[in-house]
This record gives structure tokens, sequence and C-alpha cells, in this order.
């Protein structure tokens, strides 16, 4: 329920600025977060039976047709982990790039949550085309994680 009654061109204006600030403050959140919060075994993380091992993303969504065209953020922030291709497949590098997806996963799950605020200066209509964009900029990355994470899993799975 729109609270708060802006001109169109402020309201519009508002809109380009809160989204970039939600999808950076997300991120900011979720980098400080420590590892024990990024368990890859955790249920949160781990594939699903549903999910088969990530392969249903392959075969309703082509997933890796497009995966490589998402953006990696890891590269974007320093000392961040690039998932986008593994430098070293040694157990203690799996392991971390295993956390960075469940971090990376975190991330955009939060980023869709505060959709929900442009309500406050929005008509109701545009609250619905934010959740929209919120779901159309960040399941894309949810799912290439759901998707490389049980292989990598299973790599790390059959070295212990």
């Amino acid at each position: 329920m729109q609270l708060i009654f802006l001109p169109q061109g402020l309201t519009i204006l508002l809109c380009f600025i809160v989204w970039p600030l939600l999808q950076v403050s997300a991120a900011l959140l979720c980098t400080r977060l420590p590892d024990r919060f990024l368990d890859y075994g955790a249920w949160f993380y781990r594939a699903h039976r549903w999910e088969n091992d990530g392969e249903i993303y392959q075969k309703w969504l082509q997933v890796r047709r497009w995966k490589k065209y998402l953006p990696d953020g890891g590269s974007l922030v320093k000392g961040g982990f690039e998932k986008k291709k593994l430098v070293s497949f040694d157990t203690d590098n799996l392991d971390k790039y295993l956390r960075e997806s469940c971090r990376a996963e975190m991330i955009h799950w939060l980023a869709i949550l505060p959709f929900w605020i442009f309500g406050f200066f929005t008509p109701p209509i545009v609250m619905l085309y934010m959740l929209i964009y919120a779901l159309a900029i960040n399941l894309p990355c949810v799912i290439a994680q759901r998707y490389n994470r049980p292989r990598i899993v299973r790599i790390v799975a059959r070295r212990k």
C-alpha cells in the first residue's frame, strides 16, 4: 500500500537509486557472513530430490547454454572469489568454491526479498513490476549456483 506520494519523476529516480542500494546491501551483508553460515550440506543449500542433483535446471531451462553469460560478482569485490572458472581442483579450492557458491546464492535470494519496499512510494502495480524485475535479475544466478554446486559436491565427496 502506497504511503508516500511523490511526483512521478522523483518516484522513478528513487526506484533507480533504491534498487542498486538494495542489491549492494545484500552483497555487502553476505560478504561479511562467517563461513559457518555457508555450509553446502545445510538444508537450504543442498540439492533436493526434485532438483535431481541440479539436472532439472539443464533439462527444463538449458542452464549450460546461458550460464556463461551471467556476471560473476566475485570479480567485482576486493578479495572476492571468482566462480566462473575453477583455477584449481585441489580440495581446499573446491571447498572454498562451494562456500562461495552458497554465499552467491544467498546474496541473490536476499536481493529479491526487498521488492516490497517499493510499495511504500509507488503504485501497487509498480511493486509487481519490481518483483518481476528482481526475479528476472536474480533467479538465473540462483539457478546457476544450484546447478553447479551438486557437481562440485560429487567431486569433493569422491575424494573423502
